[in-house]
């Protein structure tokens, strides 16, 4: 958790699924559509992938201070929140994923929140909430195509009837660094597979193993994890879909197995149900 500190100065663009809000009440999503070359300027390269244990019965409450103070407050630091989640299979753990255009950024970024007004103001209200908050990959794109594009617009006001789905995050544990051959194994026969499925591969990232440039938040580093992350519109879609994925042939006759050779452990599956006010949803 974090405290008060003390006294020092301190895409594939429409499948991806990152909304901007819509003046039509009767629109459900507008995509913020790019050019490549747009996207290509947008890219951060640093992203935390952050799974917090909630007191139990309080995690709406965080949810509802999260929504209203910290968006905008980080944001306005260079930070850009890609989406926040109610995790569906524990009900007292909220996720949600940040990201910084490079670690100098991001230390940045963070001492200027952590140690601004906004946090400041609201850290005493939302520490006690927190259970424990030190669950959190760093992560950079195993490829700059994996990358979720930035896209410039304001996250939903949660007053606009923007229809939300399933966002999936699968998170793989490696026996070798992913760029001992897994990347390339996702990129060229998995992604297309999953695609195929409609599993869309909206990002996919690998371990930063830079160092900590923000000490003060803890992160899990050095593991050889590969996380890729999609969209579907409800759980029996999920469900179909990877009906979908085993059916094929290509996953049969080999790709399956492929998979599993490069794992060293089961995958993490966060099934996570976007809350009002995620881009991601």
């Amino acid at each position: 958790m974090l405290t008060k500190p003390d006294n020092r100065s301190v895409y594939y663009p429409v499948a991806r699924g990152l909304t901007t809000p819509s003046k039509d009440p009767n629109a459900m999503t507008i995509t913020t559509v790019v050019t490549a070359a747009q996207e290509a300027t947008a890219r951060h390269t640093v992203l935390e992938l952050r799974q917090y244990k909630i007191v139990p019965g309080r995690r709406d409450d965080l949810i509802d201070l999260f929504e209203r103070y910290f968006i905008e407050g980080q944001e306005a630091t260079g930070m850009r929140l890609v989406g926040q989640f109610r995790d569906l299979d524990d009900p007292h753990r909220f996720t949600w994923i940040r990201t910084f255009p490079n670690m100098s950024a991001r230390e940045k970024a963070l001492n200027s929140f952590y140690y601004g007004p906004v946090w400041l103001t609201h850290c005493d209200e939302a520490n006690p909430l927190l259970f424990d908050n030190d669950n959190v990959l760093l992560l950079k794109p195993a490829t700059a195509a994996f990358a979720f594009p930035t896209g410039s617009g304001p996250a939903p006001n949660n007053s606009l009837p923007v229809k939300a789905g399933l966002v999936v995050a699968t998170i793989l544990y490696l026996w070798k660094d992913p760029s001992e051959g897994f990347t390339e194994l996702f990129a060229k026969k998995l992604a297309p597979e999953l695609e195929a499925a409609s599993l869309p591969v909206l990002g996919a990232y690998v371990a930063e193993n830079s160092e900590n440039s923000f000490p003060r938040l803890p992160v899990r580093q050095h593991e050889k994890v590969f996380v890729w992350f999609t969209r579907i519109e409800d759980l029996a879609a999920y469900d179909a879909a990877q009906e979908r994925l085993r059916a094929r042939p290509t996953w049969r006759d080999g790709l399956a197995a492929a998979l599993a050779d490069h794992e060293e452990r089961p995958a993490q599956i966060l099934r996570l149900a976007p809350t009002p006010r995620s881009r991601l949803r």
